[in-house]
């Protein structure tokens, strides 16, 4: 729901019954990943999407339906051999959607979620979606407090723990229960979408690349900061899509902001100029930022790697930058540099060969590294000039 949040506020507020569809649970290769939503107002206007427009249609007209009954729906969708035309995932995944209808009076704690995500405070929602409980029963959850119910005590108070654990790594799933929240059973399932602050992008070097890469940045969900020590260069001006731009030696700029720098931060250093990439790296590698990336040919790079190593940085840290930075597509203008540094963090996180699809075989969507347990692997990349 978090992208389309605007949208639905602005239904919820006109004090209308909308209904809202959202992907609680996804096998193979399913186009949208849980969490993944689609409102329907009243008037028939539809906003967001489940599944990239295979099963659209379908849950839209469920959603009319829900609207006029008041009644939540649990729906499966997948392949379908008896009929061509059926509703169906031609990719060869099954989705599973929940559409629910929504008001100020059915789900009264929707603007307070609304809020904290706009906020960028974390919040989860758990409702249940199969079993013995009331379907659409509903619990908002907060790392220091809880409001509504699942329909017991010993429930919430179980999916309340499981829930903050969920939150705390970022993670949306479905939890499964027995009727009064006994771990060892699985009558009662519970979809529990966590939204979490969205990961930091910290770029670092105000100049044209890094425009580029705050612009893919924020279209990927990044928070992002822009920073440079020259305020002639680090305006918000020249930096539009960045959350913040500001003005000071990148060194100094991480170790102020050391404590909020985490596993899902992105690091960009773009400087380009060994006065500013070679402490501002050094500051880098003693977070734990799940990415660290700098720009450069492959001379500044072997240069960039021996400055860090006179200064004392281990070899196991510097195994942590990927320089140069990026996948090796061919990029040349700061836009096509943009994309290959885009590339290189969704396949840190998903684990893509890089390699054209039509090449490789086996499933086309993986599970995040991190969820299996593999750690991120540095690695180098293209040249830079």
């Amino acid at each position: 729901m978090r992208d389309i949040r605007g949208s639905v506020a602005k239904l919820y507020a006109s004090g209308e019954t909308f209904a809202l569809a959202t992907v609680i649970e996804t096998y193979k290769s399913a186009p949208r990943e849980a969490g993944a939503a689609m409102a329907v107002s009243a008037s028939g206007e539809a906003i967001g999407s489940v599944s990239g427009g295979c099963v659209e249609g379908a849950v839209y007209a469920l959603a009319q339906e829900v609207i006029a009954s008041g009644q939540p729906v649990r729906e499966r969708y997948g392949v379908s051999d008896d009929d061509a035309f059926a509703a169906g995932l031609t990719c060869g995944g099954t989705l599973h959607v929940l559409v629910e209808p929504v008001s100020r009076t059915l789900y009264p704690e929707l603007s307070e979620v609304v809020a904290a995500i706009n906020a960028h405070e974390p919040i989860a929602v758990a409702t249940i979606v199969a079993g013995p409980r009331q379907l659409g029963a509903r619990r908002v959850i907060r790392p220091d407090r809880a409001e509504g119910t699942l329909g017991g005590d010993r429930l919430d108070s179980a999916v309340d723990d499981d829930a903050r654990g969920l939150l705390a790594q970022g993670s949306t799933g479905i939890l499964r229960y027995g009727a009064d929240g006994q771990r060892r059973r699985d009558e009662l399932e519970v979809f529990v979408q966590s939204f979490t602050p969205p990961p930091r992008m910290l770029v670092f070097g105000a100049i044209d690349f890094a425009a580029a890469v705050a612009d893919i940045g924020a279209y990927l969900g990044y928070r992002v900061t822009v920073c440079d020590a020259r305020p002639v260069f680090a305006t918000s001006k020249r930096f539009p899509k960045a959350d913040e731009v500001v003005v000071k030696w990148p060194h100094v700029y991480i170790s102020e902001i050391e404590a909020r720098i985490d596993e899902r931060t992105a690091i960009c250093v773009l400087t380009h100029d060994p006065k500013f990439d070679v402490p501002v790296l050094q500051a880098a590698l003693r977070t734990p930022a799940g990415y660290i990336g700098a720009m450069g040919s492959r001379r500044t790079h072997d240069d960039r790697m021996a400055r860090l190593r006179e200064a004392g940085v281990s070899e196991e840290r510097l195994a942590r930058v990927r320089s140069p930075i990026g996948l090796d597509l061919g990029a040349r203008t700061p836009e096509e540099t943009a994309v290959s540094v885009a590339a290189e963090l969704i396949q840190s996180r998903w684990g893509g060969s890089g390699r054209p699809l039509s090449t490789t075989s086996g499933r086309i969507h993986n599970e995040p590294l991190t969820s299996r347990g593999t750690p991120v692997a540095a690695g180098a990349a293209e040249t830079r000039a």
